[in-house]
């Protein structure tokens, strides 16, 4: 059984390539009265913005990468799968609830920061133990993902707080959260591919190459048994 459909791969990889291209696109359809350093990436979706269109449908798609994405990782634990399902949602409810165009919304700024959490707790929670672990979903690489993502967050949070380069901060931390799926999904692919390709064990001792446990040599055809010296 495989650990992920192969289809995921793509499902994964169209996330953070959709997202970029929606945040860039709507950028250069607004023009000079949008700036990227110090404004998020909502204001592209707001109501009234030129290119509101095109970064609304960058979310929807999102949302359901995401959403794909959990259906099919079945090596990651049940909690991580549950958690990047809820930054799926939390994608498609930024969509449906975009910001105004002048001010703040308290819906918007809710399912933004749920969607953060989410996606920001769903490598740890993802993480499996044992020998047969792809390394993406291995707790030191998964802990690590979480921590930038975590202080990621807290840039962008910091940077709203100061007026400062909140534009930059909220590209970083998206763009990493929407990359490592397609990371832990390579991850567990390059994994199997890798157990396939060793048909062969090696012998530590005595450094020849033998064959798995498990299996024998069947006798080739038309030829007897060995008979025991001294049996008729």
């Amino acid at each position: 059984m495989r650990l992920v459909p192969r289809w995921v791969l793509f499902s994964s990889g169209c996330a953070p390539v959709l997202l970029i291209a929606g945040w860039a696109i709507s950028a250069a359809l607004e023009g000079a009265a949008y700036d990227p350093v110090t404004q998020t990436i909502s204001v592209l979706a707001a109501y009234g913005a030129s290119g509101s269109w095109v970064m609304t449908g960058a979310f929807y798609a999102l949302g359901v990468c995401h959403l794909l994405t959990a259906w099919g990782l079945r090596a990651a634990a049940a909690a991580g799968r549950v958690a990047l399902a809820g930054g799926g949602v939390a994608a498609l409810a930024v969509a449906t609830v975009p910001v105004p165009s002048s001010g703040g919304s308290l819906g918007h700024g809710s399912v933004a920061a749920v969607g953060f959490t989410t996606l920001a707790l769903w490598p740890v929670l993802a993480a499996t133990a044992g020998r047969g672990t792809p390394w993406a979903l291995r707790p030191l690489p998964s802990f690590g993902a979480t921590t930038v993502m975590v202080g990621g967050a807290v840039w962008f949070l910091v940077e709203m707080h100061r007026d400062g380069m909140a534009g930059v901060a909220e590209r970083v931390v998206t763009a990493v959260q929407s990359l490592w799926p397609f990371v832990v999904v390579l991850s567990c692919l390059r994994h199997r591919a890798g157990r396939r390709a060793e048909p062969w064990t090696h012998d530590r001792v005595g450094g020849t190459a033998s064959r798995p446990q498990g299996r024998t040599t069947a006798p080739r055809p038309g030829r007897r048994a060995a008979r025991r010296p001294g049996r008729p």
